[in-house]
């Protein structure tokens, strides 16, 4: 990309996009390894990768903002501060280089980060954004959803016997107290959702439909003005 042509990079004949996995390292209840979030997203972004000529896939960035998990030993929060620098510097980097930068995202608590980020990237005229994980309908944490996604992508990790229940009301109606407690404060096992019915085969359905709407959103190339990947 023109825009990204500079004194100190090189006019390259192919300028590809880079596409780095972004996680966490947090208590995902007791039956789920605290790399969920870079485990799921580094699945969905080299499926991508796997489909699309022209990506270059990263090594993940398995550390993020889940300052709202510290109530629970094993979590490793960086910060949102911190996470938005080093996603600066990496864009910048990158930058230097590639002719784009897709950030895939498999952690809520990133979000603040990744759209400061992204936002002085683009400023300083950068082709960079970033694509959720998410799938419509799932719930929020180490519930049915991340658990079906788990069995199919890293099956050894997942503790079946330990898996329980915590709070399973709407994600929305919890986000106040969430802000104010932590999950701790919410669910005291650190759950929000239900664990019970997942399926490695429910966990294969939902990452073949991310990586769809990944694919798909790739080719579009449209983002929006929060730097999200719309697809």
């Amino acid at each position: 990309m023109s825009e990204l042509r500079t004194a100190h990079s090189p006019d390259l004949p192919h300028r590809p996009t880079v596409v780095v996995p972004l996680g966490s390292v947090e208590q995902h209840g007791a039956h789920l390894p605290l790399g969920t979030d870079t485990t799921v997203a580094a699945a969905v972004a080299g499926a991508a990768v796997a489909r699309v000529p022209g990506l270059l896939l990263a090594p993940a960035l398995p550390y993020g903002a889940s300052g709202e998990h510290e109530g629970f030993p094993g979590t490793v929060s960086l910060g949102t501060e911190a996470l938005t620098a080093v996603l600066v510097e990496l864009g910048r980097s990158a930058g230097l280089w590639a002719g784009r930068l897709l950030v895939v995202n498999g952690h809520g608590g990133n979000l603040e980060a990744l759209r400061a980020a992204v936002a002085l990237l683009r400023h300083e005229g950068r082709d960079v954004a970033w694509f959720p994980c998410g799938v419509p309908g799932g719930d929020a944490h180490a519930g049915r959803t991340e658990t079906s996604l788990l069995l199919h992508v890293e099956p050894d990790a997942v503790r079946p016997d330990r898996a329980e229940a915590g709070e399973t009301a709407p994600i929305g109606e919890l986000l106040p107290r969430l802000r104010a407690e932590g999950v701790r404060g919410v669910s005291p096992n650190g759950v929000l959702g239900d664990p019970a019915g997942a399926t490695a085969a429910e966990g294969a359905r939902f990452l073949a439909g991310m990586v769809d709407r990944l694919v798909v959103a790739v080719g579009n190339w449209q983002v929006d003005a929060g730097g999200r990947l719309l697809g």
